[in-house]
């Protein structure tokens, strides 16, 4: 049986350790054994054995640097031949020349396998004590050979051979599992009987062989030449296994592991109660790639991050490609600061510009890490949770952020306010609030933002902050648009009654974009409260736009040509992109407030030359310039400055209800006509500007 220590980091052997104390233990014994039944060998030993024991010496190399590998998930180091080569020289010419082939066999294995001196030593250790305990069960039933006198086996001696086999079988499994468990700190008795079904067969097998080679020596030496062809046969049938299971467990086109491997990795990660971080890993916009330059250059740039992923990884971490542009790996860690560290370090690398297809692409990526076993015991929790934290990365535009239970959309609490959302949705509990844009010139207000909040019969009025995050990533976003965009026609029209034209903003989601019949409904809303389209704007994200682009597109050229207009919100903030907002037919961009807030204080001048940046875009292209999370006197002369066109804050007014709204703007108006075109720069390029309605 081979040493099972999958890649761990053996402790030193000079230290105080359990496992040092083993290493010196099985060492010191290893070679009393030696001493005691070979003493020092020689030569005319060797001469007497004959042709068959070289012939047999030959064997026992070649099976050491050509183990049959049939499973790399029970036993990647696979099972040496070597095992019933020198079983048969033990039965044949004992254990002189039988622990003198180990030995040899030891030196030139493990040398191959490139093992470190103390593991090379403590395996040498391991092998001698497990033949010198057959020995001594054959001695047990009077077994005499030599290499003087080898033995020759009759029927009657299966039964001590069998002793044998099994009293070696029972060395390597304590030895070996007493090694992994003060290793990898684990208890003994799990780690001595890990896989012992498959070892204990395996194992058999090999062990198996030995009887019928010995029946061969003392028959003749000359025929074992011909056990060459059943050998090479075994060998190949264990490579067409492990290509098979290669293939099963893999990723076709990357390499990777897939799904089933890393469920069966995590359920060993999980039963060997070890810490450890499972990361979930979304290539963003790569919808685009494939849209943009083809399938084919999208599966080169998925092998090349593959290619990265790997080259980053330890022997000890997984990892797998699940779908799509999705990877998890699953990272051998002892907490969240080592997680964190690790992803941070393969952020850097997976960031590097590829050269892909004959062009050069900047990819970015989200990573959501939930800790192995706080926050799961299955690999579907921690998937999930894992999901939760990469889409709070994605949405806060991070590299990656770990789980925390108020991001899991699944959670009792959460899953209760969902349901209690989608009700509130029919019972009209949902409030509308509305916050003034004014123009940065002269004050005068041009619109409204509608802003929902949930007047919660329990827990009274709740800011958006408190539910919205968890409906946007539901269907149920839908509903909350579509009850925001009833009332919000419905005050437009009642405003109208009252002598008040008021244009009003509508924020909108990714859900409402792929939604075929959005369009469709907004079109039945504006005509079932006789409200002219032009008095309503629908606010988009580039973030919105991310899922299905061109989905989304359809529907805000028909919204568009119904006579709504449309805003770019948070500008800057999401992936942002020159081409898309050039095609996009909105006629406002709002800057976001992250580039606002502090314009009135010393030492961000990057901040107001992106404003600037950002408000020159826009006049170039004919678009307004909206500032949002305006608060000071300051900010808002920095605005004028830069030449924005309206601005929105506390400063000027906070969100407020309906009626307080409709107050607020007849005491501005004064009795006045303020049209939108008067209040800020008018535009008209391309048709994407013109004229608004009066707003009294």
């Amino acid at each position: 049986m081979r040493d099972r220590r999958r890649g761990a980091h053996v402790a030193p052997v000079l230290c105080a350790t359990p496992f040092a104390a083993l290493w010196w233990i099985s060492v010191v014994a290893a070679l009393a054994v030696v001493v005691t039944l070979v003493g020092v060998p020689r030569w005319s030993s060797f001469a007497a054995a004959g042709t068959g024991f070289w012939v047999l010496v030959g064997f026992v190399l070649l099976g050491e640097l050509r183990p049959v590998v049939a499973s790399g998930r029970v036993d990647p180091d696979g099972v040496t031949l070597s095992t019933a080569f020198l079983f048969a020289v033990l039965l044949c010419w004992g254990p002189q020349l039988a622990l003198a082939s180990v030995v040899v066999a030891t030196v030139v294995g493990e040398v191959a396998r490139r093992k470190r001196f103390f593991a090379a030593t403590f395996n040498g250790a391991q092998y001698v004590l497990a033949y010198g305990a057959a020995w001594g069960v054959l001695r047990l039933f009077g077994w005499e050979a030599s290499a003087e006198a080898p033995a020759a086996l009759a029927p009657a001696g299966l039964l001590a051979v069998v002793a044998a086999a099994a009293a070696y079988h029972l060395v390597n499994l304590l030895v070996v599992g007493a090694a992994i468990g003060m290793i990898e700190r684990r208890p003994l008795r799990a780690t001595i009987l890990e896989n012992v079904a498959y070892y204990t067969m395996t194992t058999g097998a090999v062990l198996a062989l030995a009887p019928l080679v010995v029946v061969v020596l003392h028959a003749d030496w000359a025929f074992l030449p011909l056990l060459l062809l059943p050998l090479y046969l075994l060998w190949k049938t264990a490579e067409m296994s492990l290509e098979r299971e290669q293939r099963a467990l893999h990723d076709g086109l990357t390499g990777l592991g897939n799904r089933v491997l890393l469920a069966d990795r995590v359920e060993r990660h999980l039963a060997e109660r070890r810490p450890g971080a499972l990361c979930l890993l979304d290539l963003d916009r790569f919808k685009e790639v494939n849209d943009t330059l083809g399938h084919a250059v999208g599966d080169e740039l998925l092998t090349l991050v593959a290619d990265r992923l790997r080259s980053s990884m330890r022997a000890e971490d997984v990892a797998a490609r699940i779908g799509g542009d999705e990877f998890v790996l699953l990272l051998d860690v002892e907490d969240e600061v080592e997680a964190l560290d690790a992803v941070h370090r393969l952020g850097r690398l997976l960031l590097r510009p590829y050269e892909v297809g004959g062009a050069r692409l900047e990819v970015e990526v989200s990573i959501g890490i939930a800790m192995l076993p706080e926050h799961g015991d299955r690999l579907e929790v921690l998937q999930r949770r894992a999901d939760a934290a990469m889409y709070a990365a994605k949405s806060a535009g991070d590299l990656v952020v770990v789980f925390r239970e108020e991001l899991d959309p699944s959670a009792p609490s959460r899953l209760s306010l969902l349901a209690e959302l989608r009700r509130a949705t029919q019972r009209d509990e949902l409030e509308v609030h509305y916050q003034p844009k004014v123009a940065v010139t002269d004050g005068r207000p041009v619109g409204l933002e509608a802003l929902v909040r949930w007047r919660h019969p329990e827990r009274g009025l709740l800011p958006p902050g408190d539910f919205l995050p968890l409906a946007e990533r539901t269907a149920v976003m839908r509903s909350v648009t579509t009850a925001v965009l009833d009332q919000v026609l419905g005050q437009i029209a009642a405003w109208h009654d009252e002598g008040l034209a008021v244009p009003v903003a509508v924020n909108t989601s990714l859900h409402d974009l792929s939604d075929a019949g959005f369009a469709a409904r907004v079109r039945a809303g504006l005509e079932h409260h006789g409200v002219d389209p032009a008095l309503l704007t629908l606010e988009i994200t580039e973030e919105a736009l991310v899922g299905d682009p061109s989905r989304a597109l359809a529907t805000l050229t028909a919204c568009v040509e119904a006579g709504i207009e449309l805003s770019l919100d948070d500008f800057g903030t999401g992936h942002a992109s020159l081409t898309r907002l050039k095609r996009l037919p909105v006629t406002e961009v709002k800057v976001d407030r992250s580039f606002v807030q502090y314009l009135d204080r010393p030492g961000h001048d990057p901040d107001v030359a992106i404003v600037r940046s950002v408000v020159e875009l826009a006049r170039g292209l004919g678009l307004r310039s909206v500032a949002e999370g305006v608060e000071t006197a300051d900010t808002l002369a920095v605005l004028a400055d830069v030449g924005c066109d309206v601005a929105q804050g506390f400063l000027l007014a906070r969100p407020m209800p309906a009626a307080a709204a409709g107050a607020w703007l007849r005491a501005r108006a004064s009795g006045a006509t303020v049209a939108l075109d008067e209040a800020v720069a008018p535009v008209d390029v391309a048709g994407r500007g013109g004229p608004r309605r009066p707003l009294a």
